[in-house]
């Protein structure tokens, strides 16, 4: 998989940006607040559908623009397809060579991105939601039809909460909405599972590499409040009673306080160093080695199981790992021969990523524009020329 052409129209702060991108890297130079995640956002939004950080479509759209649009021309298994995404009025419509997607299967096609930013970095310090949100993200890289699933999954949370924040209701008018909830929550498991089986021990190989600790880590997870039930071997409809029969011993409880208390929403990942919580006792390095892992672990799984490397988005994350595994991080990128998209305050904390061909970009108040070639300075580690 290959991007062969990018076009963003009046996305967040970026007016019109048209790029040919580097088969290699590309790697985007400015000082914070210019735009150069908004590029990443504008890319990952088209490979997923989904925003990187927008609560709301509505905050994609440039301000006083009616509409944001992004295309991009990939190079897919020998063919070349053209998809696109536009956001007005807060509806986002997503299109095929010029054509309306007919199905999300067919919008994606086999392109996939991976995205890596500082605040992944902290995943494993914050909360249940971050670290939800961050397997959710590598479910979807590797199973697409995973946006439409956990989707329907959300609705009928929502239908659910909906009912009981409204008061007394009849337990068998309930229990109607704990099977589609029991149904689709079932699916969540079942991706989740499969994903964590595939990434883990890839993740736990890569840290051992640049943990520098001899304590093995681990990464887990088995939902909460959903009986005796064995997860790892259970199929979806048994994982669907499961979910039916935690969902109607909580009821009562769910009632109470007007709220779904079981179920994918509120379960967590576990990430441990030496057997014990890395939340808890792992230092900022392990915590940002065991991401990283993750990170990498979650790129070579996709290329095993599509027989392609994703397309792959860093966005000034190189500013916040130690020196020894930035380099790590720089030279598996340039080594990997993905195609890269950085973002950096400091072109020399990238530069180990730049190939020959790699596209250099300054990024200024929103205007995206090509430059030379960032060279060594011989008078200390910063580019001669550093775009700004």
């Amino acid at each position: 998989m290959r991007l062969l052409a990018l076009h963003v129209q009046d996305f967040r702060n970026l007016g019109q940006v048209t790029l040919a991108p580097s088969a290699h890297a590309s790697i985007a130079v400015g000082q914070n607040g210019q735009g150069k995640t908004n590029l990443l956002e504008a890319l990952y939004f088209l490979a997923t559908l989904k925003p990187l950080r927008a609560g709301r479509l509505s905050e994609l759209v440039k301000w006083g623009a009616p509409s944001a649009r992004v295309t991009g021309r990939f190079l897919l298994k020998g063919a070349e397809r053209e998809i696109s995404v536009e956001v007005a009025s807060g509806v986002r419509q997503a299109f095929v060579d010029g054509k309306k997607a007919s199905s999300l299967e067919e919008y994606f096609g086999g392109v996939s991105v991976v995205a890596f930013t500082p605040d992944d970095l902290e995943v494993v310090k914050g909360g249940p939601d971050a670290r939800r949100a961050f397997l959710d993200r590598a479910v979807f890289n590797r199973f697409p039809a995973f946006l439409r699933e956990s989707r329907e999954y959300a609705r009928a949370l929502k239908n659910r909460n909906r009912l009981l924040k409204a008061g007394p209701v009849d337990a068998a008018y309930l229990e109607a909405y704990d099977e589609t909830l029991a149904k689709t929550g079932a699916r969540v498991y079942a991706r989740r599972r499969a994903l964590m089986a595939e990434l883990a021990p890839r993740a736990q190989a890569t840290f051992a590499s640049i943990g520098r600790t001899p304590e093995p880590a681990a990464y887990g997870y088995h939902p909460a409040h959903l009986g005796d039930v064995d997860f790892a071997g259970a199929d979806e409809p048994a994982l669907a009673v499961a979910l039916k029969e935690a969902l109607a011993a909580r009821t009562r409880r769910d009632l109470d306080r007007g709220f779904t208390s079981v179920g994918p929403h509120v379960d967590d990942v576990t990430v441990t160093l030496g057997k014990r919580s890395a939340r808890a006792y792992a230092s900022q390095g392990q915590q940002r080695a065991l991401v990283l892992g993750w990170k990498i672990a979650e790129i070579e799984n996709l290329e095993a199981a599509m027989g392609f490397l994703p397309l792959l988005l860093l966005d000034d994350v190189s500013s916040e790992l130690d020196p020894e595994r930035n380099a790590y991080l720089m030279n598996y990128l340039a080594a990997s021969g993905a195609q890269v998209f950085l973002t950096t305050t400091d072109a020399g904390l990238v530069r180990g990523a730049a190939a020959k061909d790699t596209l250099w970009l300054a990024v200024r108040t929103g205007e995206v524009a090509s430059v030379p070639p960032v060279q060594e300075s011989p008078e200390q580690d910063q580019p001669a020329d550093e775009p700004a």
